[in-house]
């Protein structure tokens, strides 16, 4: 919202709390928001998903808000939909790449855009981000923000097996400036929102513990499972730069002294 904001773009942000999409009447409600003239970007979800439960809610999440794009149409769509739409690949992966998910996750996102596609047509837009870092994140997942977290707080860091997965991680302001780029520019189509650079999680580990200037070990934990995209997740982000040709992805390094400055200040 920030970034748009900051761009003049009137801006209507709706919280769980003024239109929670799992009540039975949130597309009447989201239907009378709209305007014929709006961009509506739908980033709500329950996520991630670990269960059949929250696939269904995520797909009654859906409804209402196709149900509404039905009743009251709008000028343009984006989706942030997520990379877990794709199959595990050896090669680089593109916009172009077979998408046929391995986890309920990408179930749901590959299921909730083509819902999307089915009201919209040719007004879509669906960006597909790889895993996202940044301050202020609420989910604290494995990886950047909660080895940030661990670290500043002096607990050791766990790693899954040796922590050598390798995957492209994405500065959590890049991609809303994607967004916005995308809602100004109305754009369609599908774009992968991905760094094109990987680095494995012990890698992100010792740059996290470095910047946090705390002296905590690394702990290697058994797997549970088999490892996740056979440990590697890498993508081809030149279609981002055809579309946007003077974005420029924030470094990994960079993206990580920035989180570290904005949730630890005096640290």
């Amino acid at each position: 919202m920030a970034n748009l904001q900051g761009r003049g773009v009137n801006v209507l942000g709706l919280t769980r709390g003024e239109l929670d999409l799992l009540s039975p009447d949130a597309a009447r409600r989201l239907s009378g928001e709209l305007r014929d003239s709006d961009s509506l970007v739908v980033i709500s979800a329950e996520a991630p998903v670990k269960n059949n439960s929250m696939l269904i809610n995520n797909l009654r999440m859906m409804v209402a808000v196709c149900d509404a794009i039905a009743a009251r149409s709008v000028s343009h769509v984006l989706y942030v939909s997520s990379d877990a739409v794709y199959a595990d690949s050896d090669g680089l992966l593109s916009e172009e790449s077979c998408a046929e998910p391995s986890s309920l996750h990408g179930i749901m996102h590959l299921a909730r855009e083509l819902m999307l596609a089915e009201v919209c047509g040719a007004s879509l837009c669906t960006l597909r981000p790889t895993l996202i870092y940044g301050a202020a994140d609420p989910h604290n997942g494995y990886g950047p923000n909660r080895f940030r977290r661990l670290a500043n707080q002096g607990h050791a860091i766990s790693l899954f097996g040796a922590g050598e997965e390798r995957r492209d991680h994405i500065y959590v302001d890049d991609v809303a400036e994607i967004i916005a780029r995308c809602v100004l520019q109305k754009s369609t189509g599908t774009l992968n929102v991905a760094t094109g650079v990987v680095a494995s999680f012990r890698e992100i580990a010792g740059k996290v513990i470095a910047l946090s200037r705390q002296q905590v070990p690394m702990i290697e934990v058994p797997r549970v499972g088999l490892m996740p995209h056979r440990g590697y997740r890498a993508f081809d982000s030149s279609a981002t730069m055809r579309a946007f040709p003077d974005f420029v992805y924030t470094p990994l390094d960079d993206g990580l002294a920035l989180s570290q400055q904005r949730e630890f200040p005096n640290g």
